[in-house]
């Protein structure tokens, strides 16, 4: 089985995508798409090698995939097998050689990628992975402290796209000004309707406390000097270098 194949029968088992097969000049195009918004999320195309800059006559066979992540597509064209997306240069399209040159499980990985990155927005939401975020608390307006102190999983304000299985770290304001808590995302979407005129809510998630930090493990002078984090306003991903910091 060749890896255009092994690509398509992927994409049948994992999607549940059938091939599309749309110009009578190219009978070999495979065009992979969401049902939803029709959208292209892969092509999977025989090209000549020398469009390509390979040597040899013939053709070889490509897959077009899209990612999210303009510097990361820079990244990968540096790389053997990868390419400008052929015919498709606009919006971070990168074509994979399909001859062994980058391993099949790679190849699924970037597949998954354009899946995710073209989907609809609801589908979208749904498929991404876990995400990590840095959330503010502010005692004058909640005691939160309190709050984890008779029970460890609490309702709270629920920011924009934060789903169930993430991760949140609550930032307490000043006094504290501090990271204190990790906690994991149990329960988004809960109807929740409130408005005084300082703090408005329209859903609320639950939140399991997982670990508490001490105040001066994370204050928000180490958050800007080490981590280029110089407010928290509302909910933000969490950098990397902090990330592991935090789970250290």
């Amino acid at each position: 089985m060749t890896l255009r194949d092994k690509v398509l029968d992927f994409s049948k088992e994992q999607y549940g995508t059938e091939p599309e097969y749309l110009w009578a000049r190219y009978p070999d195009y495979a065009v992979l798409r969401h049902a939803e918004n029709r959208k292209w999320y892969g092509i999977v195309m025989n090209v000549p090698k020398k469009s390509l800059g390979l040597r040899g006559d013939g053709t070889a066979d490509v897959l077009n995939v899209k990612l999210a992540d303009p510097f990361l597509a820079d990244v990968l064209v540096a790389k053997p097998g990868y390419f400008r997306g052929y015919h498709i240069r606009r919006g971070n399209w990168v074509s994979v050689l399909l001859d062994g040159t980058v391993p099949f499980e790679e190849i699924c990985g970037w597949l998954n990628e354009s899946y995710v990155t073209t989907a609809p927005r609801a589908k979208k939401q749904k498929l991404r992975p876990p995400k990590e975020w840095l959330v503010p608390a502010n005692p004058k307006y909640y005691d939160v402290e309190a709050a984890f102190a008779g029970s460890d999983e609490i309702n709270w304000k629920q920011g924009a796209g934060i789903r169930k299985g993430d991760t949140v770290y609550l930032y307490v304001a000043s006094p504290v000004s501090a990271i204190l808590y990790r906690c994991d995302v149990t329960e988004t979407d809960i109807p929740y309707r409130y408005d005084d005129g300082k703090v408005r809510m329209k859903a609320l998630m639950k939140i399991r406390l997982t670990k508490r930090y001490p105040p001066d493990a994370f204050p928000f002078a180490l958050l800007g000097k080490e981590y280029g984090i110089f407010a928290v306003r509302g909910p933000r991903g969490v950098p990397h270098s902090l990330s592991e910091a935090l789970k250290a």
